[in-house]
């Protein structure tokens, strides 16, 4: 049965990522698309949401903030996977379960957001503007393109799944750093720093978003990385000397 209801499962969890994944690209860029009465991004950084004071507002949004980032995080760690996978959750449908869960606080993020529209900054220049909106969904394209050139459907439950359904399992991961993995080492967050800073208005609400993603990269990566170095060790570590983390630039001009 488990055959059948497992890649059922990830399938749904995955649509979930999908959908998700997909309005943060309004929701972070205030695409405000309408479609006679319905609104395909209700919800943004700066337009939407309940009203509430500044004070108030930068409270709950941190909050939210750090609900993904503690989620995200920490349900990615090797010592909390080795415990829920042995107690609650079955091996095939883990990383499965951690995108669902990963989508949900993303959602709640979406639909509790408060807006601080006080301006920090602003491109009156529309072309500029619209380069810079380029710019950021480049980053987002950045980000998408580094998690295929690693293993997408690995990194997204999908093929953990599909294994199981077909009565084996995923075995140990070899080290790789293909395409961009060369230039960073780690593209995808590269990717979204660049998706949520270049903005032609940058608001206070939309700032607490970019820097509070900012600080949670930085800790994740570290975390992340400690766990990378247990994995694969020196190979890791070799890694580690030869590449810059964030910024694509030779080790020698850090």
């Amino acid at each position: 049965m488990s055959r059948i209801l497992f890649p059922l499962y990830g399938a749904v969890c995955y649509l979930i990522f999908s959908i998700t994944f997909i309005y943060m690209v309004g929701f972070v860029n205030n695409f405000h698309i309408q479609l006679g009465s319905f609104y395909f991004v209700p919800v943004a950084i700066d337009f939407g949401g309940s009203a509430a004071s500044a004070g108030t507002a930068f409270i709950i949004d941190l909050a939210l903030i750090g609900l993904f980032g503690v989620q995200h995080s920490a349900m990615a760690r090797r010592g909390f996977k080795a415990v829920w996978t042995r107690v609650l959750v079955p091996p095939a449908v883990e990383r499965s379960t951690y995108v669902l869960a990963s989508s949900l606080c993303l959602i709640v993020l979406f639909i509790l957001w408060r807006p601080i529209p006080s301006v920090v900054w602003s491109i009156q220049n529309e072309m500029l503007g619209n380069v810079l909106i380029a710019v950021s969904l480049l980053g987002f394209g950045l980000l998408l393109a580094a998690s295929f050139l690693i293993n997408h459907f690995e990194l997204f439950g999908l093929q953990q799944v599909y294994m199981h359904a077909k009565g084996t399992s995923v075995g140990p991961i070899a080290f790789k750093s293909p395409g961009l993995y060369k230039l960073v080492r780690h593209p995808i967050y590269l990717g979204f720093l660049i998706f949520a800073w270049v903005t032609p208005v940058m608001t206070v609400g939309h700032l607490l978003f970019a820097a509070g993603s900012l600080i949670y990269i930085l800790i994740g990566m570290r975390l992340e990385e400690r766990d990378l170095v247990k994995q694969f060790g020196d190979t890791y570590r070799q890694y580690q000397k030869r590449v810059r983390s964030l910024v694509p630039l030779p080790k020698g001009k850090e």
